[in-house]
Formats: structure tokens, sequence, C-alpha cells
């Protein structure tokens, strides 16, 4: 089967056609300096025209609150409300798993523990024994000497018949860092120590990190429930998560080209294929 070719679109033709816009934040808003191309103007279009949107993020290193902060002072006026960040769901996967007061280590930044704390966690200095591990980012610690204590650790804990269960928000593996310039991300940490416990413990095809965010669907789902709408579109950068995740609630997406992924208009998978491409969130 030849696929057609995705079709081109803009910012225009999005806000007309779909009640809910949602948008991915790095690649598509921000990226770690300041705005992407387009991204004030459209935010303060929407904001204007009273037109619903959201910001769905695998973004674990900051809370709502402190994102908004920062998008503001990007010329993006986004308020906390309309921030659905991956790190909210660690409450409803400690309510499930009924996690309140294990301890937790927690790679990442300050708002990353308090992602844990307001799960119920409790914040445990890393190298030391635990019952959940989160890898919530990429900065925020002394990487290569607290990953070598994360894994001793686990090591050990394993090897004495204790449970640790591996909590990854942020499944990511690179996002933008600016113009041209990429960095990794938390699910990228995570990637290396499962390849250091399949390394030691080659049998266990157990110790895996359970990966919330997108492409699941429930950053996806609560921003429609909230809105009352179905009829949106996902406005992202990346194949695997921000199209992938579209695909899985059965709603529209773009893939835009200021981002990770790299446009190609004729050979995506059904499972990552976007319903449009467009260049940048400025109408060109």
């Amino acid at each position: 089967m030849i696929r057609q070719p995705v079709p081109r679109t803009s910012i225009d033709e999005l806000i007309e056609r779909y009640d809910l816009l949602l948008f991915d934040a790095y690649g598509v808003l921000v990226h770690a300096s300041g705005a992407m191309p387009g991204a004030p103007e459209t935010v303060a279009r929407l904001n204007q025209a009273n037109k619903a949107y959201a910001v769905l993020t695998n973004d674990a290193s900051k809370l709502p609150e402190v994102a908004a902060q920062r998008y503001q002072g990007f010329g993006l006026d986004i308020s906390t409300e309309r921030i659905l960040s991956s790190g909210l769901l660690l409450r409803d996967y400690f309510q499930q798993h009924r996690l309140q007061g294990a301890d937790c280590v927690v790679l990442g930044t300050a708002d990353s523990e308090r992602f844990v704390e307001r799960a119920g966690g409790n914040v445990v200095p890393a190298g030391t024994a635990c019952d959940v591990l989160v890898v919530g980012d990429e900065n925020g610690y002394q990487f290569v000497e607290t990953v070598d204590a994360t894994i001793s650790t686990l090591f050990r804990s394993i090897d004495r018949g204790d449970s640790v269960r591996l909590v990854l928000p942020n499944p990511d593996l690179i996002f933008p860092h600016g113009e041209d310039r990429f960095g990794i991300a938390a699910g990228s940490v995570a990637l290396m120590i499962e390849a250091a416990l399949r390394r030691r413990y080659p049998l266990r095809s157990d110790l895996v990190f359970d990966r919330l965010g997108k492409p699941h669907p429930e950053l996806y789902e609560s921003a429609m429930i909230r809105s009352g709408t179905r009829n949106a579109v996902m406005i992202g950068d990346q194949l695997e998560t921000d199209i992938a995740g579209a695909v899985t609630c059965d709603i529209d997406s773009a893939l835009i080209a200021t981002g990770v992924a790299i446009v190609d208009e004729s050979t995506n998978a059904a499972s990552i294929r976007p319903t449009y491409w467009m260049p940048s969130l400025r109408d060109e």
C-alpha cells in the first residue's frame, strides 16, 4: 500500500477547524531558553478569542505553576490550569499501587521531588535503599555520581530480594534545547539504568520502568474532559509520544517541523502517522 503524502496545514486552519487545540511544550511552544517561532502570537490570539487550548507536556521537572511563570517570562500568557504535566499523573499512579508513604529516590529537580511528595511519596536521598525509584528529569543532580550510586543501590537491593518499583513520568528520550540544539531527556536516563539491570540480571524481564505521560492517553483525555469536546487536534514535534498518543485517542494531530522529528510526508507507520504537518506556529 502506497501512502499519500501527509497534507500540510497551518495554525490558521487548525484554529478554524477544531474546538480544542492541544500543544506539546518543548519544540512547539518553547525550547530551553525561550519561545519557539510564532508561539507568543499564537497564544495571544487564542487568549483573545477565548479559544480552548491546553499544554500537554512530559516535562516532570517543573510544577504547573512554575512552568506557567516560566512561559510568561518568554512572552507566553499561559495560565497554570492550562498546563497538564506528566508529573501530575504520579498521584493516580501512587494511589493505584498503594504507594503512599513509600520511600522514594527521585532523580530530578526540586519540583520533581514535589510531584512525588504531592503524590504521597516520602523522598529519600539518592544512594539510599528505597521502595520506588522515580526518574523525573535529567537535571537537578550530579549526573554521573548520582546515577552510579543509584545503580549500585539497586543492585544491592535486588540481590537481597527486595522489590523496587521503577517509575518514569517523562518517557521522552531527547528534547529541543535551543535552535538546532538538542539534549537527552529523562527517558534516556531510564534506558541507561534498564541496560545496567539487564546486564546484571539477564533473566529478569520485570526490571523495567513504568512509563507515564505521552503517548499514554491520560493527559489527552483529561484535557478533553475539561474542555467538554473531542473535536481536538494535538500539535507536537515527536512521533512516538505526541502523535502516537493522538492516534491512540482517535483524535487528529499535526507534526510541527520546529522540534525533534524530521517531517517525512509519505512513510510514517499508521501508529505514528500525523494527520497533518506544519512548518511552525508562524503562518508561512
